[in-house]
């Protein structure tokens, strides 16, 4: 499809960017965004949908070296131990009256889903189902247990997800999301390409969106299963796809710690091997943990604030996730691409400074 390209950047309302915008946008032949895009979007902000956040434990009890259950998880729905999950879960979903799709949710490495609990309730206030298992707590190099983890969650869903909701909010699974953080990015593209023979699905999803994903140390030590091919436009995906990355993600935090997202194996990468339609947002300033908590508990909660180099606070950075997620599930599930058009063109309102935008269709 052929495509406008402009290189000049818009106008930033945090000032001007250090480096110039790339913004791929359809010709006017296209039609699916075609939209008429808003001088402003609130999908940065908390929306119309009042939210629960729930804890779901698996039908067997499972005890972990170095964790403890939250003395405030609770579960819902019916207490069957036939329609429990395999793993533990963390959803956020609206508690008014609807059918709203589905995004599954994959955490990044060794840390909790629950580091996740303002994101995944920014994204459900938007009329969204967010369903995030803990796929593990201790795990090792090769992520091909989460992989299959993340395939028993997907085909659990159609049995049990309804359980678990409240009264009156029913699940729609023909427009299902998948979505993950850093290593769990790497897990969605795993299973997203059945990277792995027996992570089979028994539903099809409609997006897949990676939050700074990472495939390993560095180029040519990637985790096993290696994702990335580096081969441009390689993905064979029958979805669309998003990419955010943090411009800060591949900075080291000292000499003696590994960047983050390191430059070779992160999201510029990931989004290099996607093929249309394909979306790329790089926010400037800001670090591969700050769309979580503002307090993660626990060792590792703690740990995440000095491994890697943040910004100055996680709000913005969690704000532009929580909004890109949403402008690009309604574009892509219910047709609607105004908001994701403003964010592409430069007509929205950001909480943060895009480094680089491009989108390909």
């Amino acid at each position: 499809m052929s495509t406008n390209l402009k290189s000049q950047a818009p106008p930033s309302p945090h000032g001007s960017a250090s480096s110039s915008l790339i913004i791929m946008l359809p010709s006017a032949s296209s039609s699916s965004l075609n939209a008429t895009a808003a001088a402003s979007t609130d999908v940065f902000d908390i929306g119309k949908h009042s939210t629960v956040l729930l804890n779901v434990e698996p039908a067997e009890e499972t005890t972990y070296f170095f964790f403890k259950k939250s003395s405030s998880s609770s579960s819902s729905g019916n207490d069957s131990n036939d329609h429990r999950p395999p793993k533990p879960l963390l959803i956020a979903a609206p508690s008014d009256n609807g059918e709203f799709p589905v995004l599954q949710f994959l955490h990044g490495y060794l840390f909790h889903n629950s580091f996740y609990s303002q994101l995944l309730q920014h994204v459900a206030s938007h009329g969204f189902i967010v369903v995030a298992p803990q796929l593990y707590y201790m795990a090792g190099a090769d992520a091909t247990d989460e992989i299959n983890s993340a395939a028993e969650i997907t085909n659990w869903l159609p049995q049990g997800l309804q359980d678990f909701l409240p009264a009156h909010v029913l699940a729609n699974l023909k427009k299902l999301g998948l979505a993950g953080h850093s290593r769990g990015g790497k897990v969605a593209f795993a299973l997203a390409l059945n990277k792995v023979a027996t992570a089979t699905t028994t539903l099809k999803f409609s997006a897949l969106i990676g939050i700074d994903p990472v495939d390993g140390r560095d180029k040519g030590n990637q985790t096993q299963p290696p994702v990335l091919t580096y081969i441009p436009r390689s993905f064979d995906l029958d979805m669309a796809v998003l990419v955010i990355g943090s411009g800060l993600g591949e900075v080291k935090r000292c000499l003696l710690m590994p960047a983050c997202a390191p430059k070779g194996v992160n999201h510029e990468d990931f989004f290099e091997e996607c093929k249309d339609p394909a979306g790329y947002f790089v926010v400037k300033d800001y670090g591969h943990v700050d769309m979580m908590d503002d307090d993660t508990e626990g060792f590792i909660g703690k740990a995440s604030k000095c491994m890697c180099k943040n910004g100055m606070s996680r709000e913005p950075m969690r704000r532009f996730v929580g909004g890109a997620v949403v402008a690009f599930m309604k574009a892509y599930m219910h047709g609607d691409f105004g908001d994701l058009v403003a964010i592409i063109e430069g007509k929205a309102m950001l909480p943060v400074e895009l480094q680089k935008v491009d989108f390909h269709v």
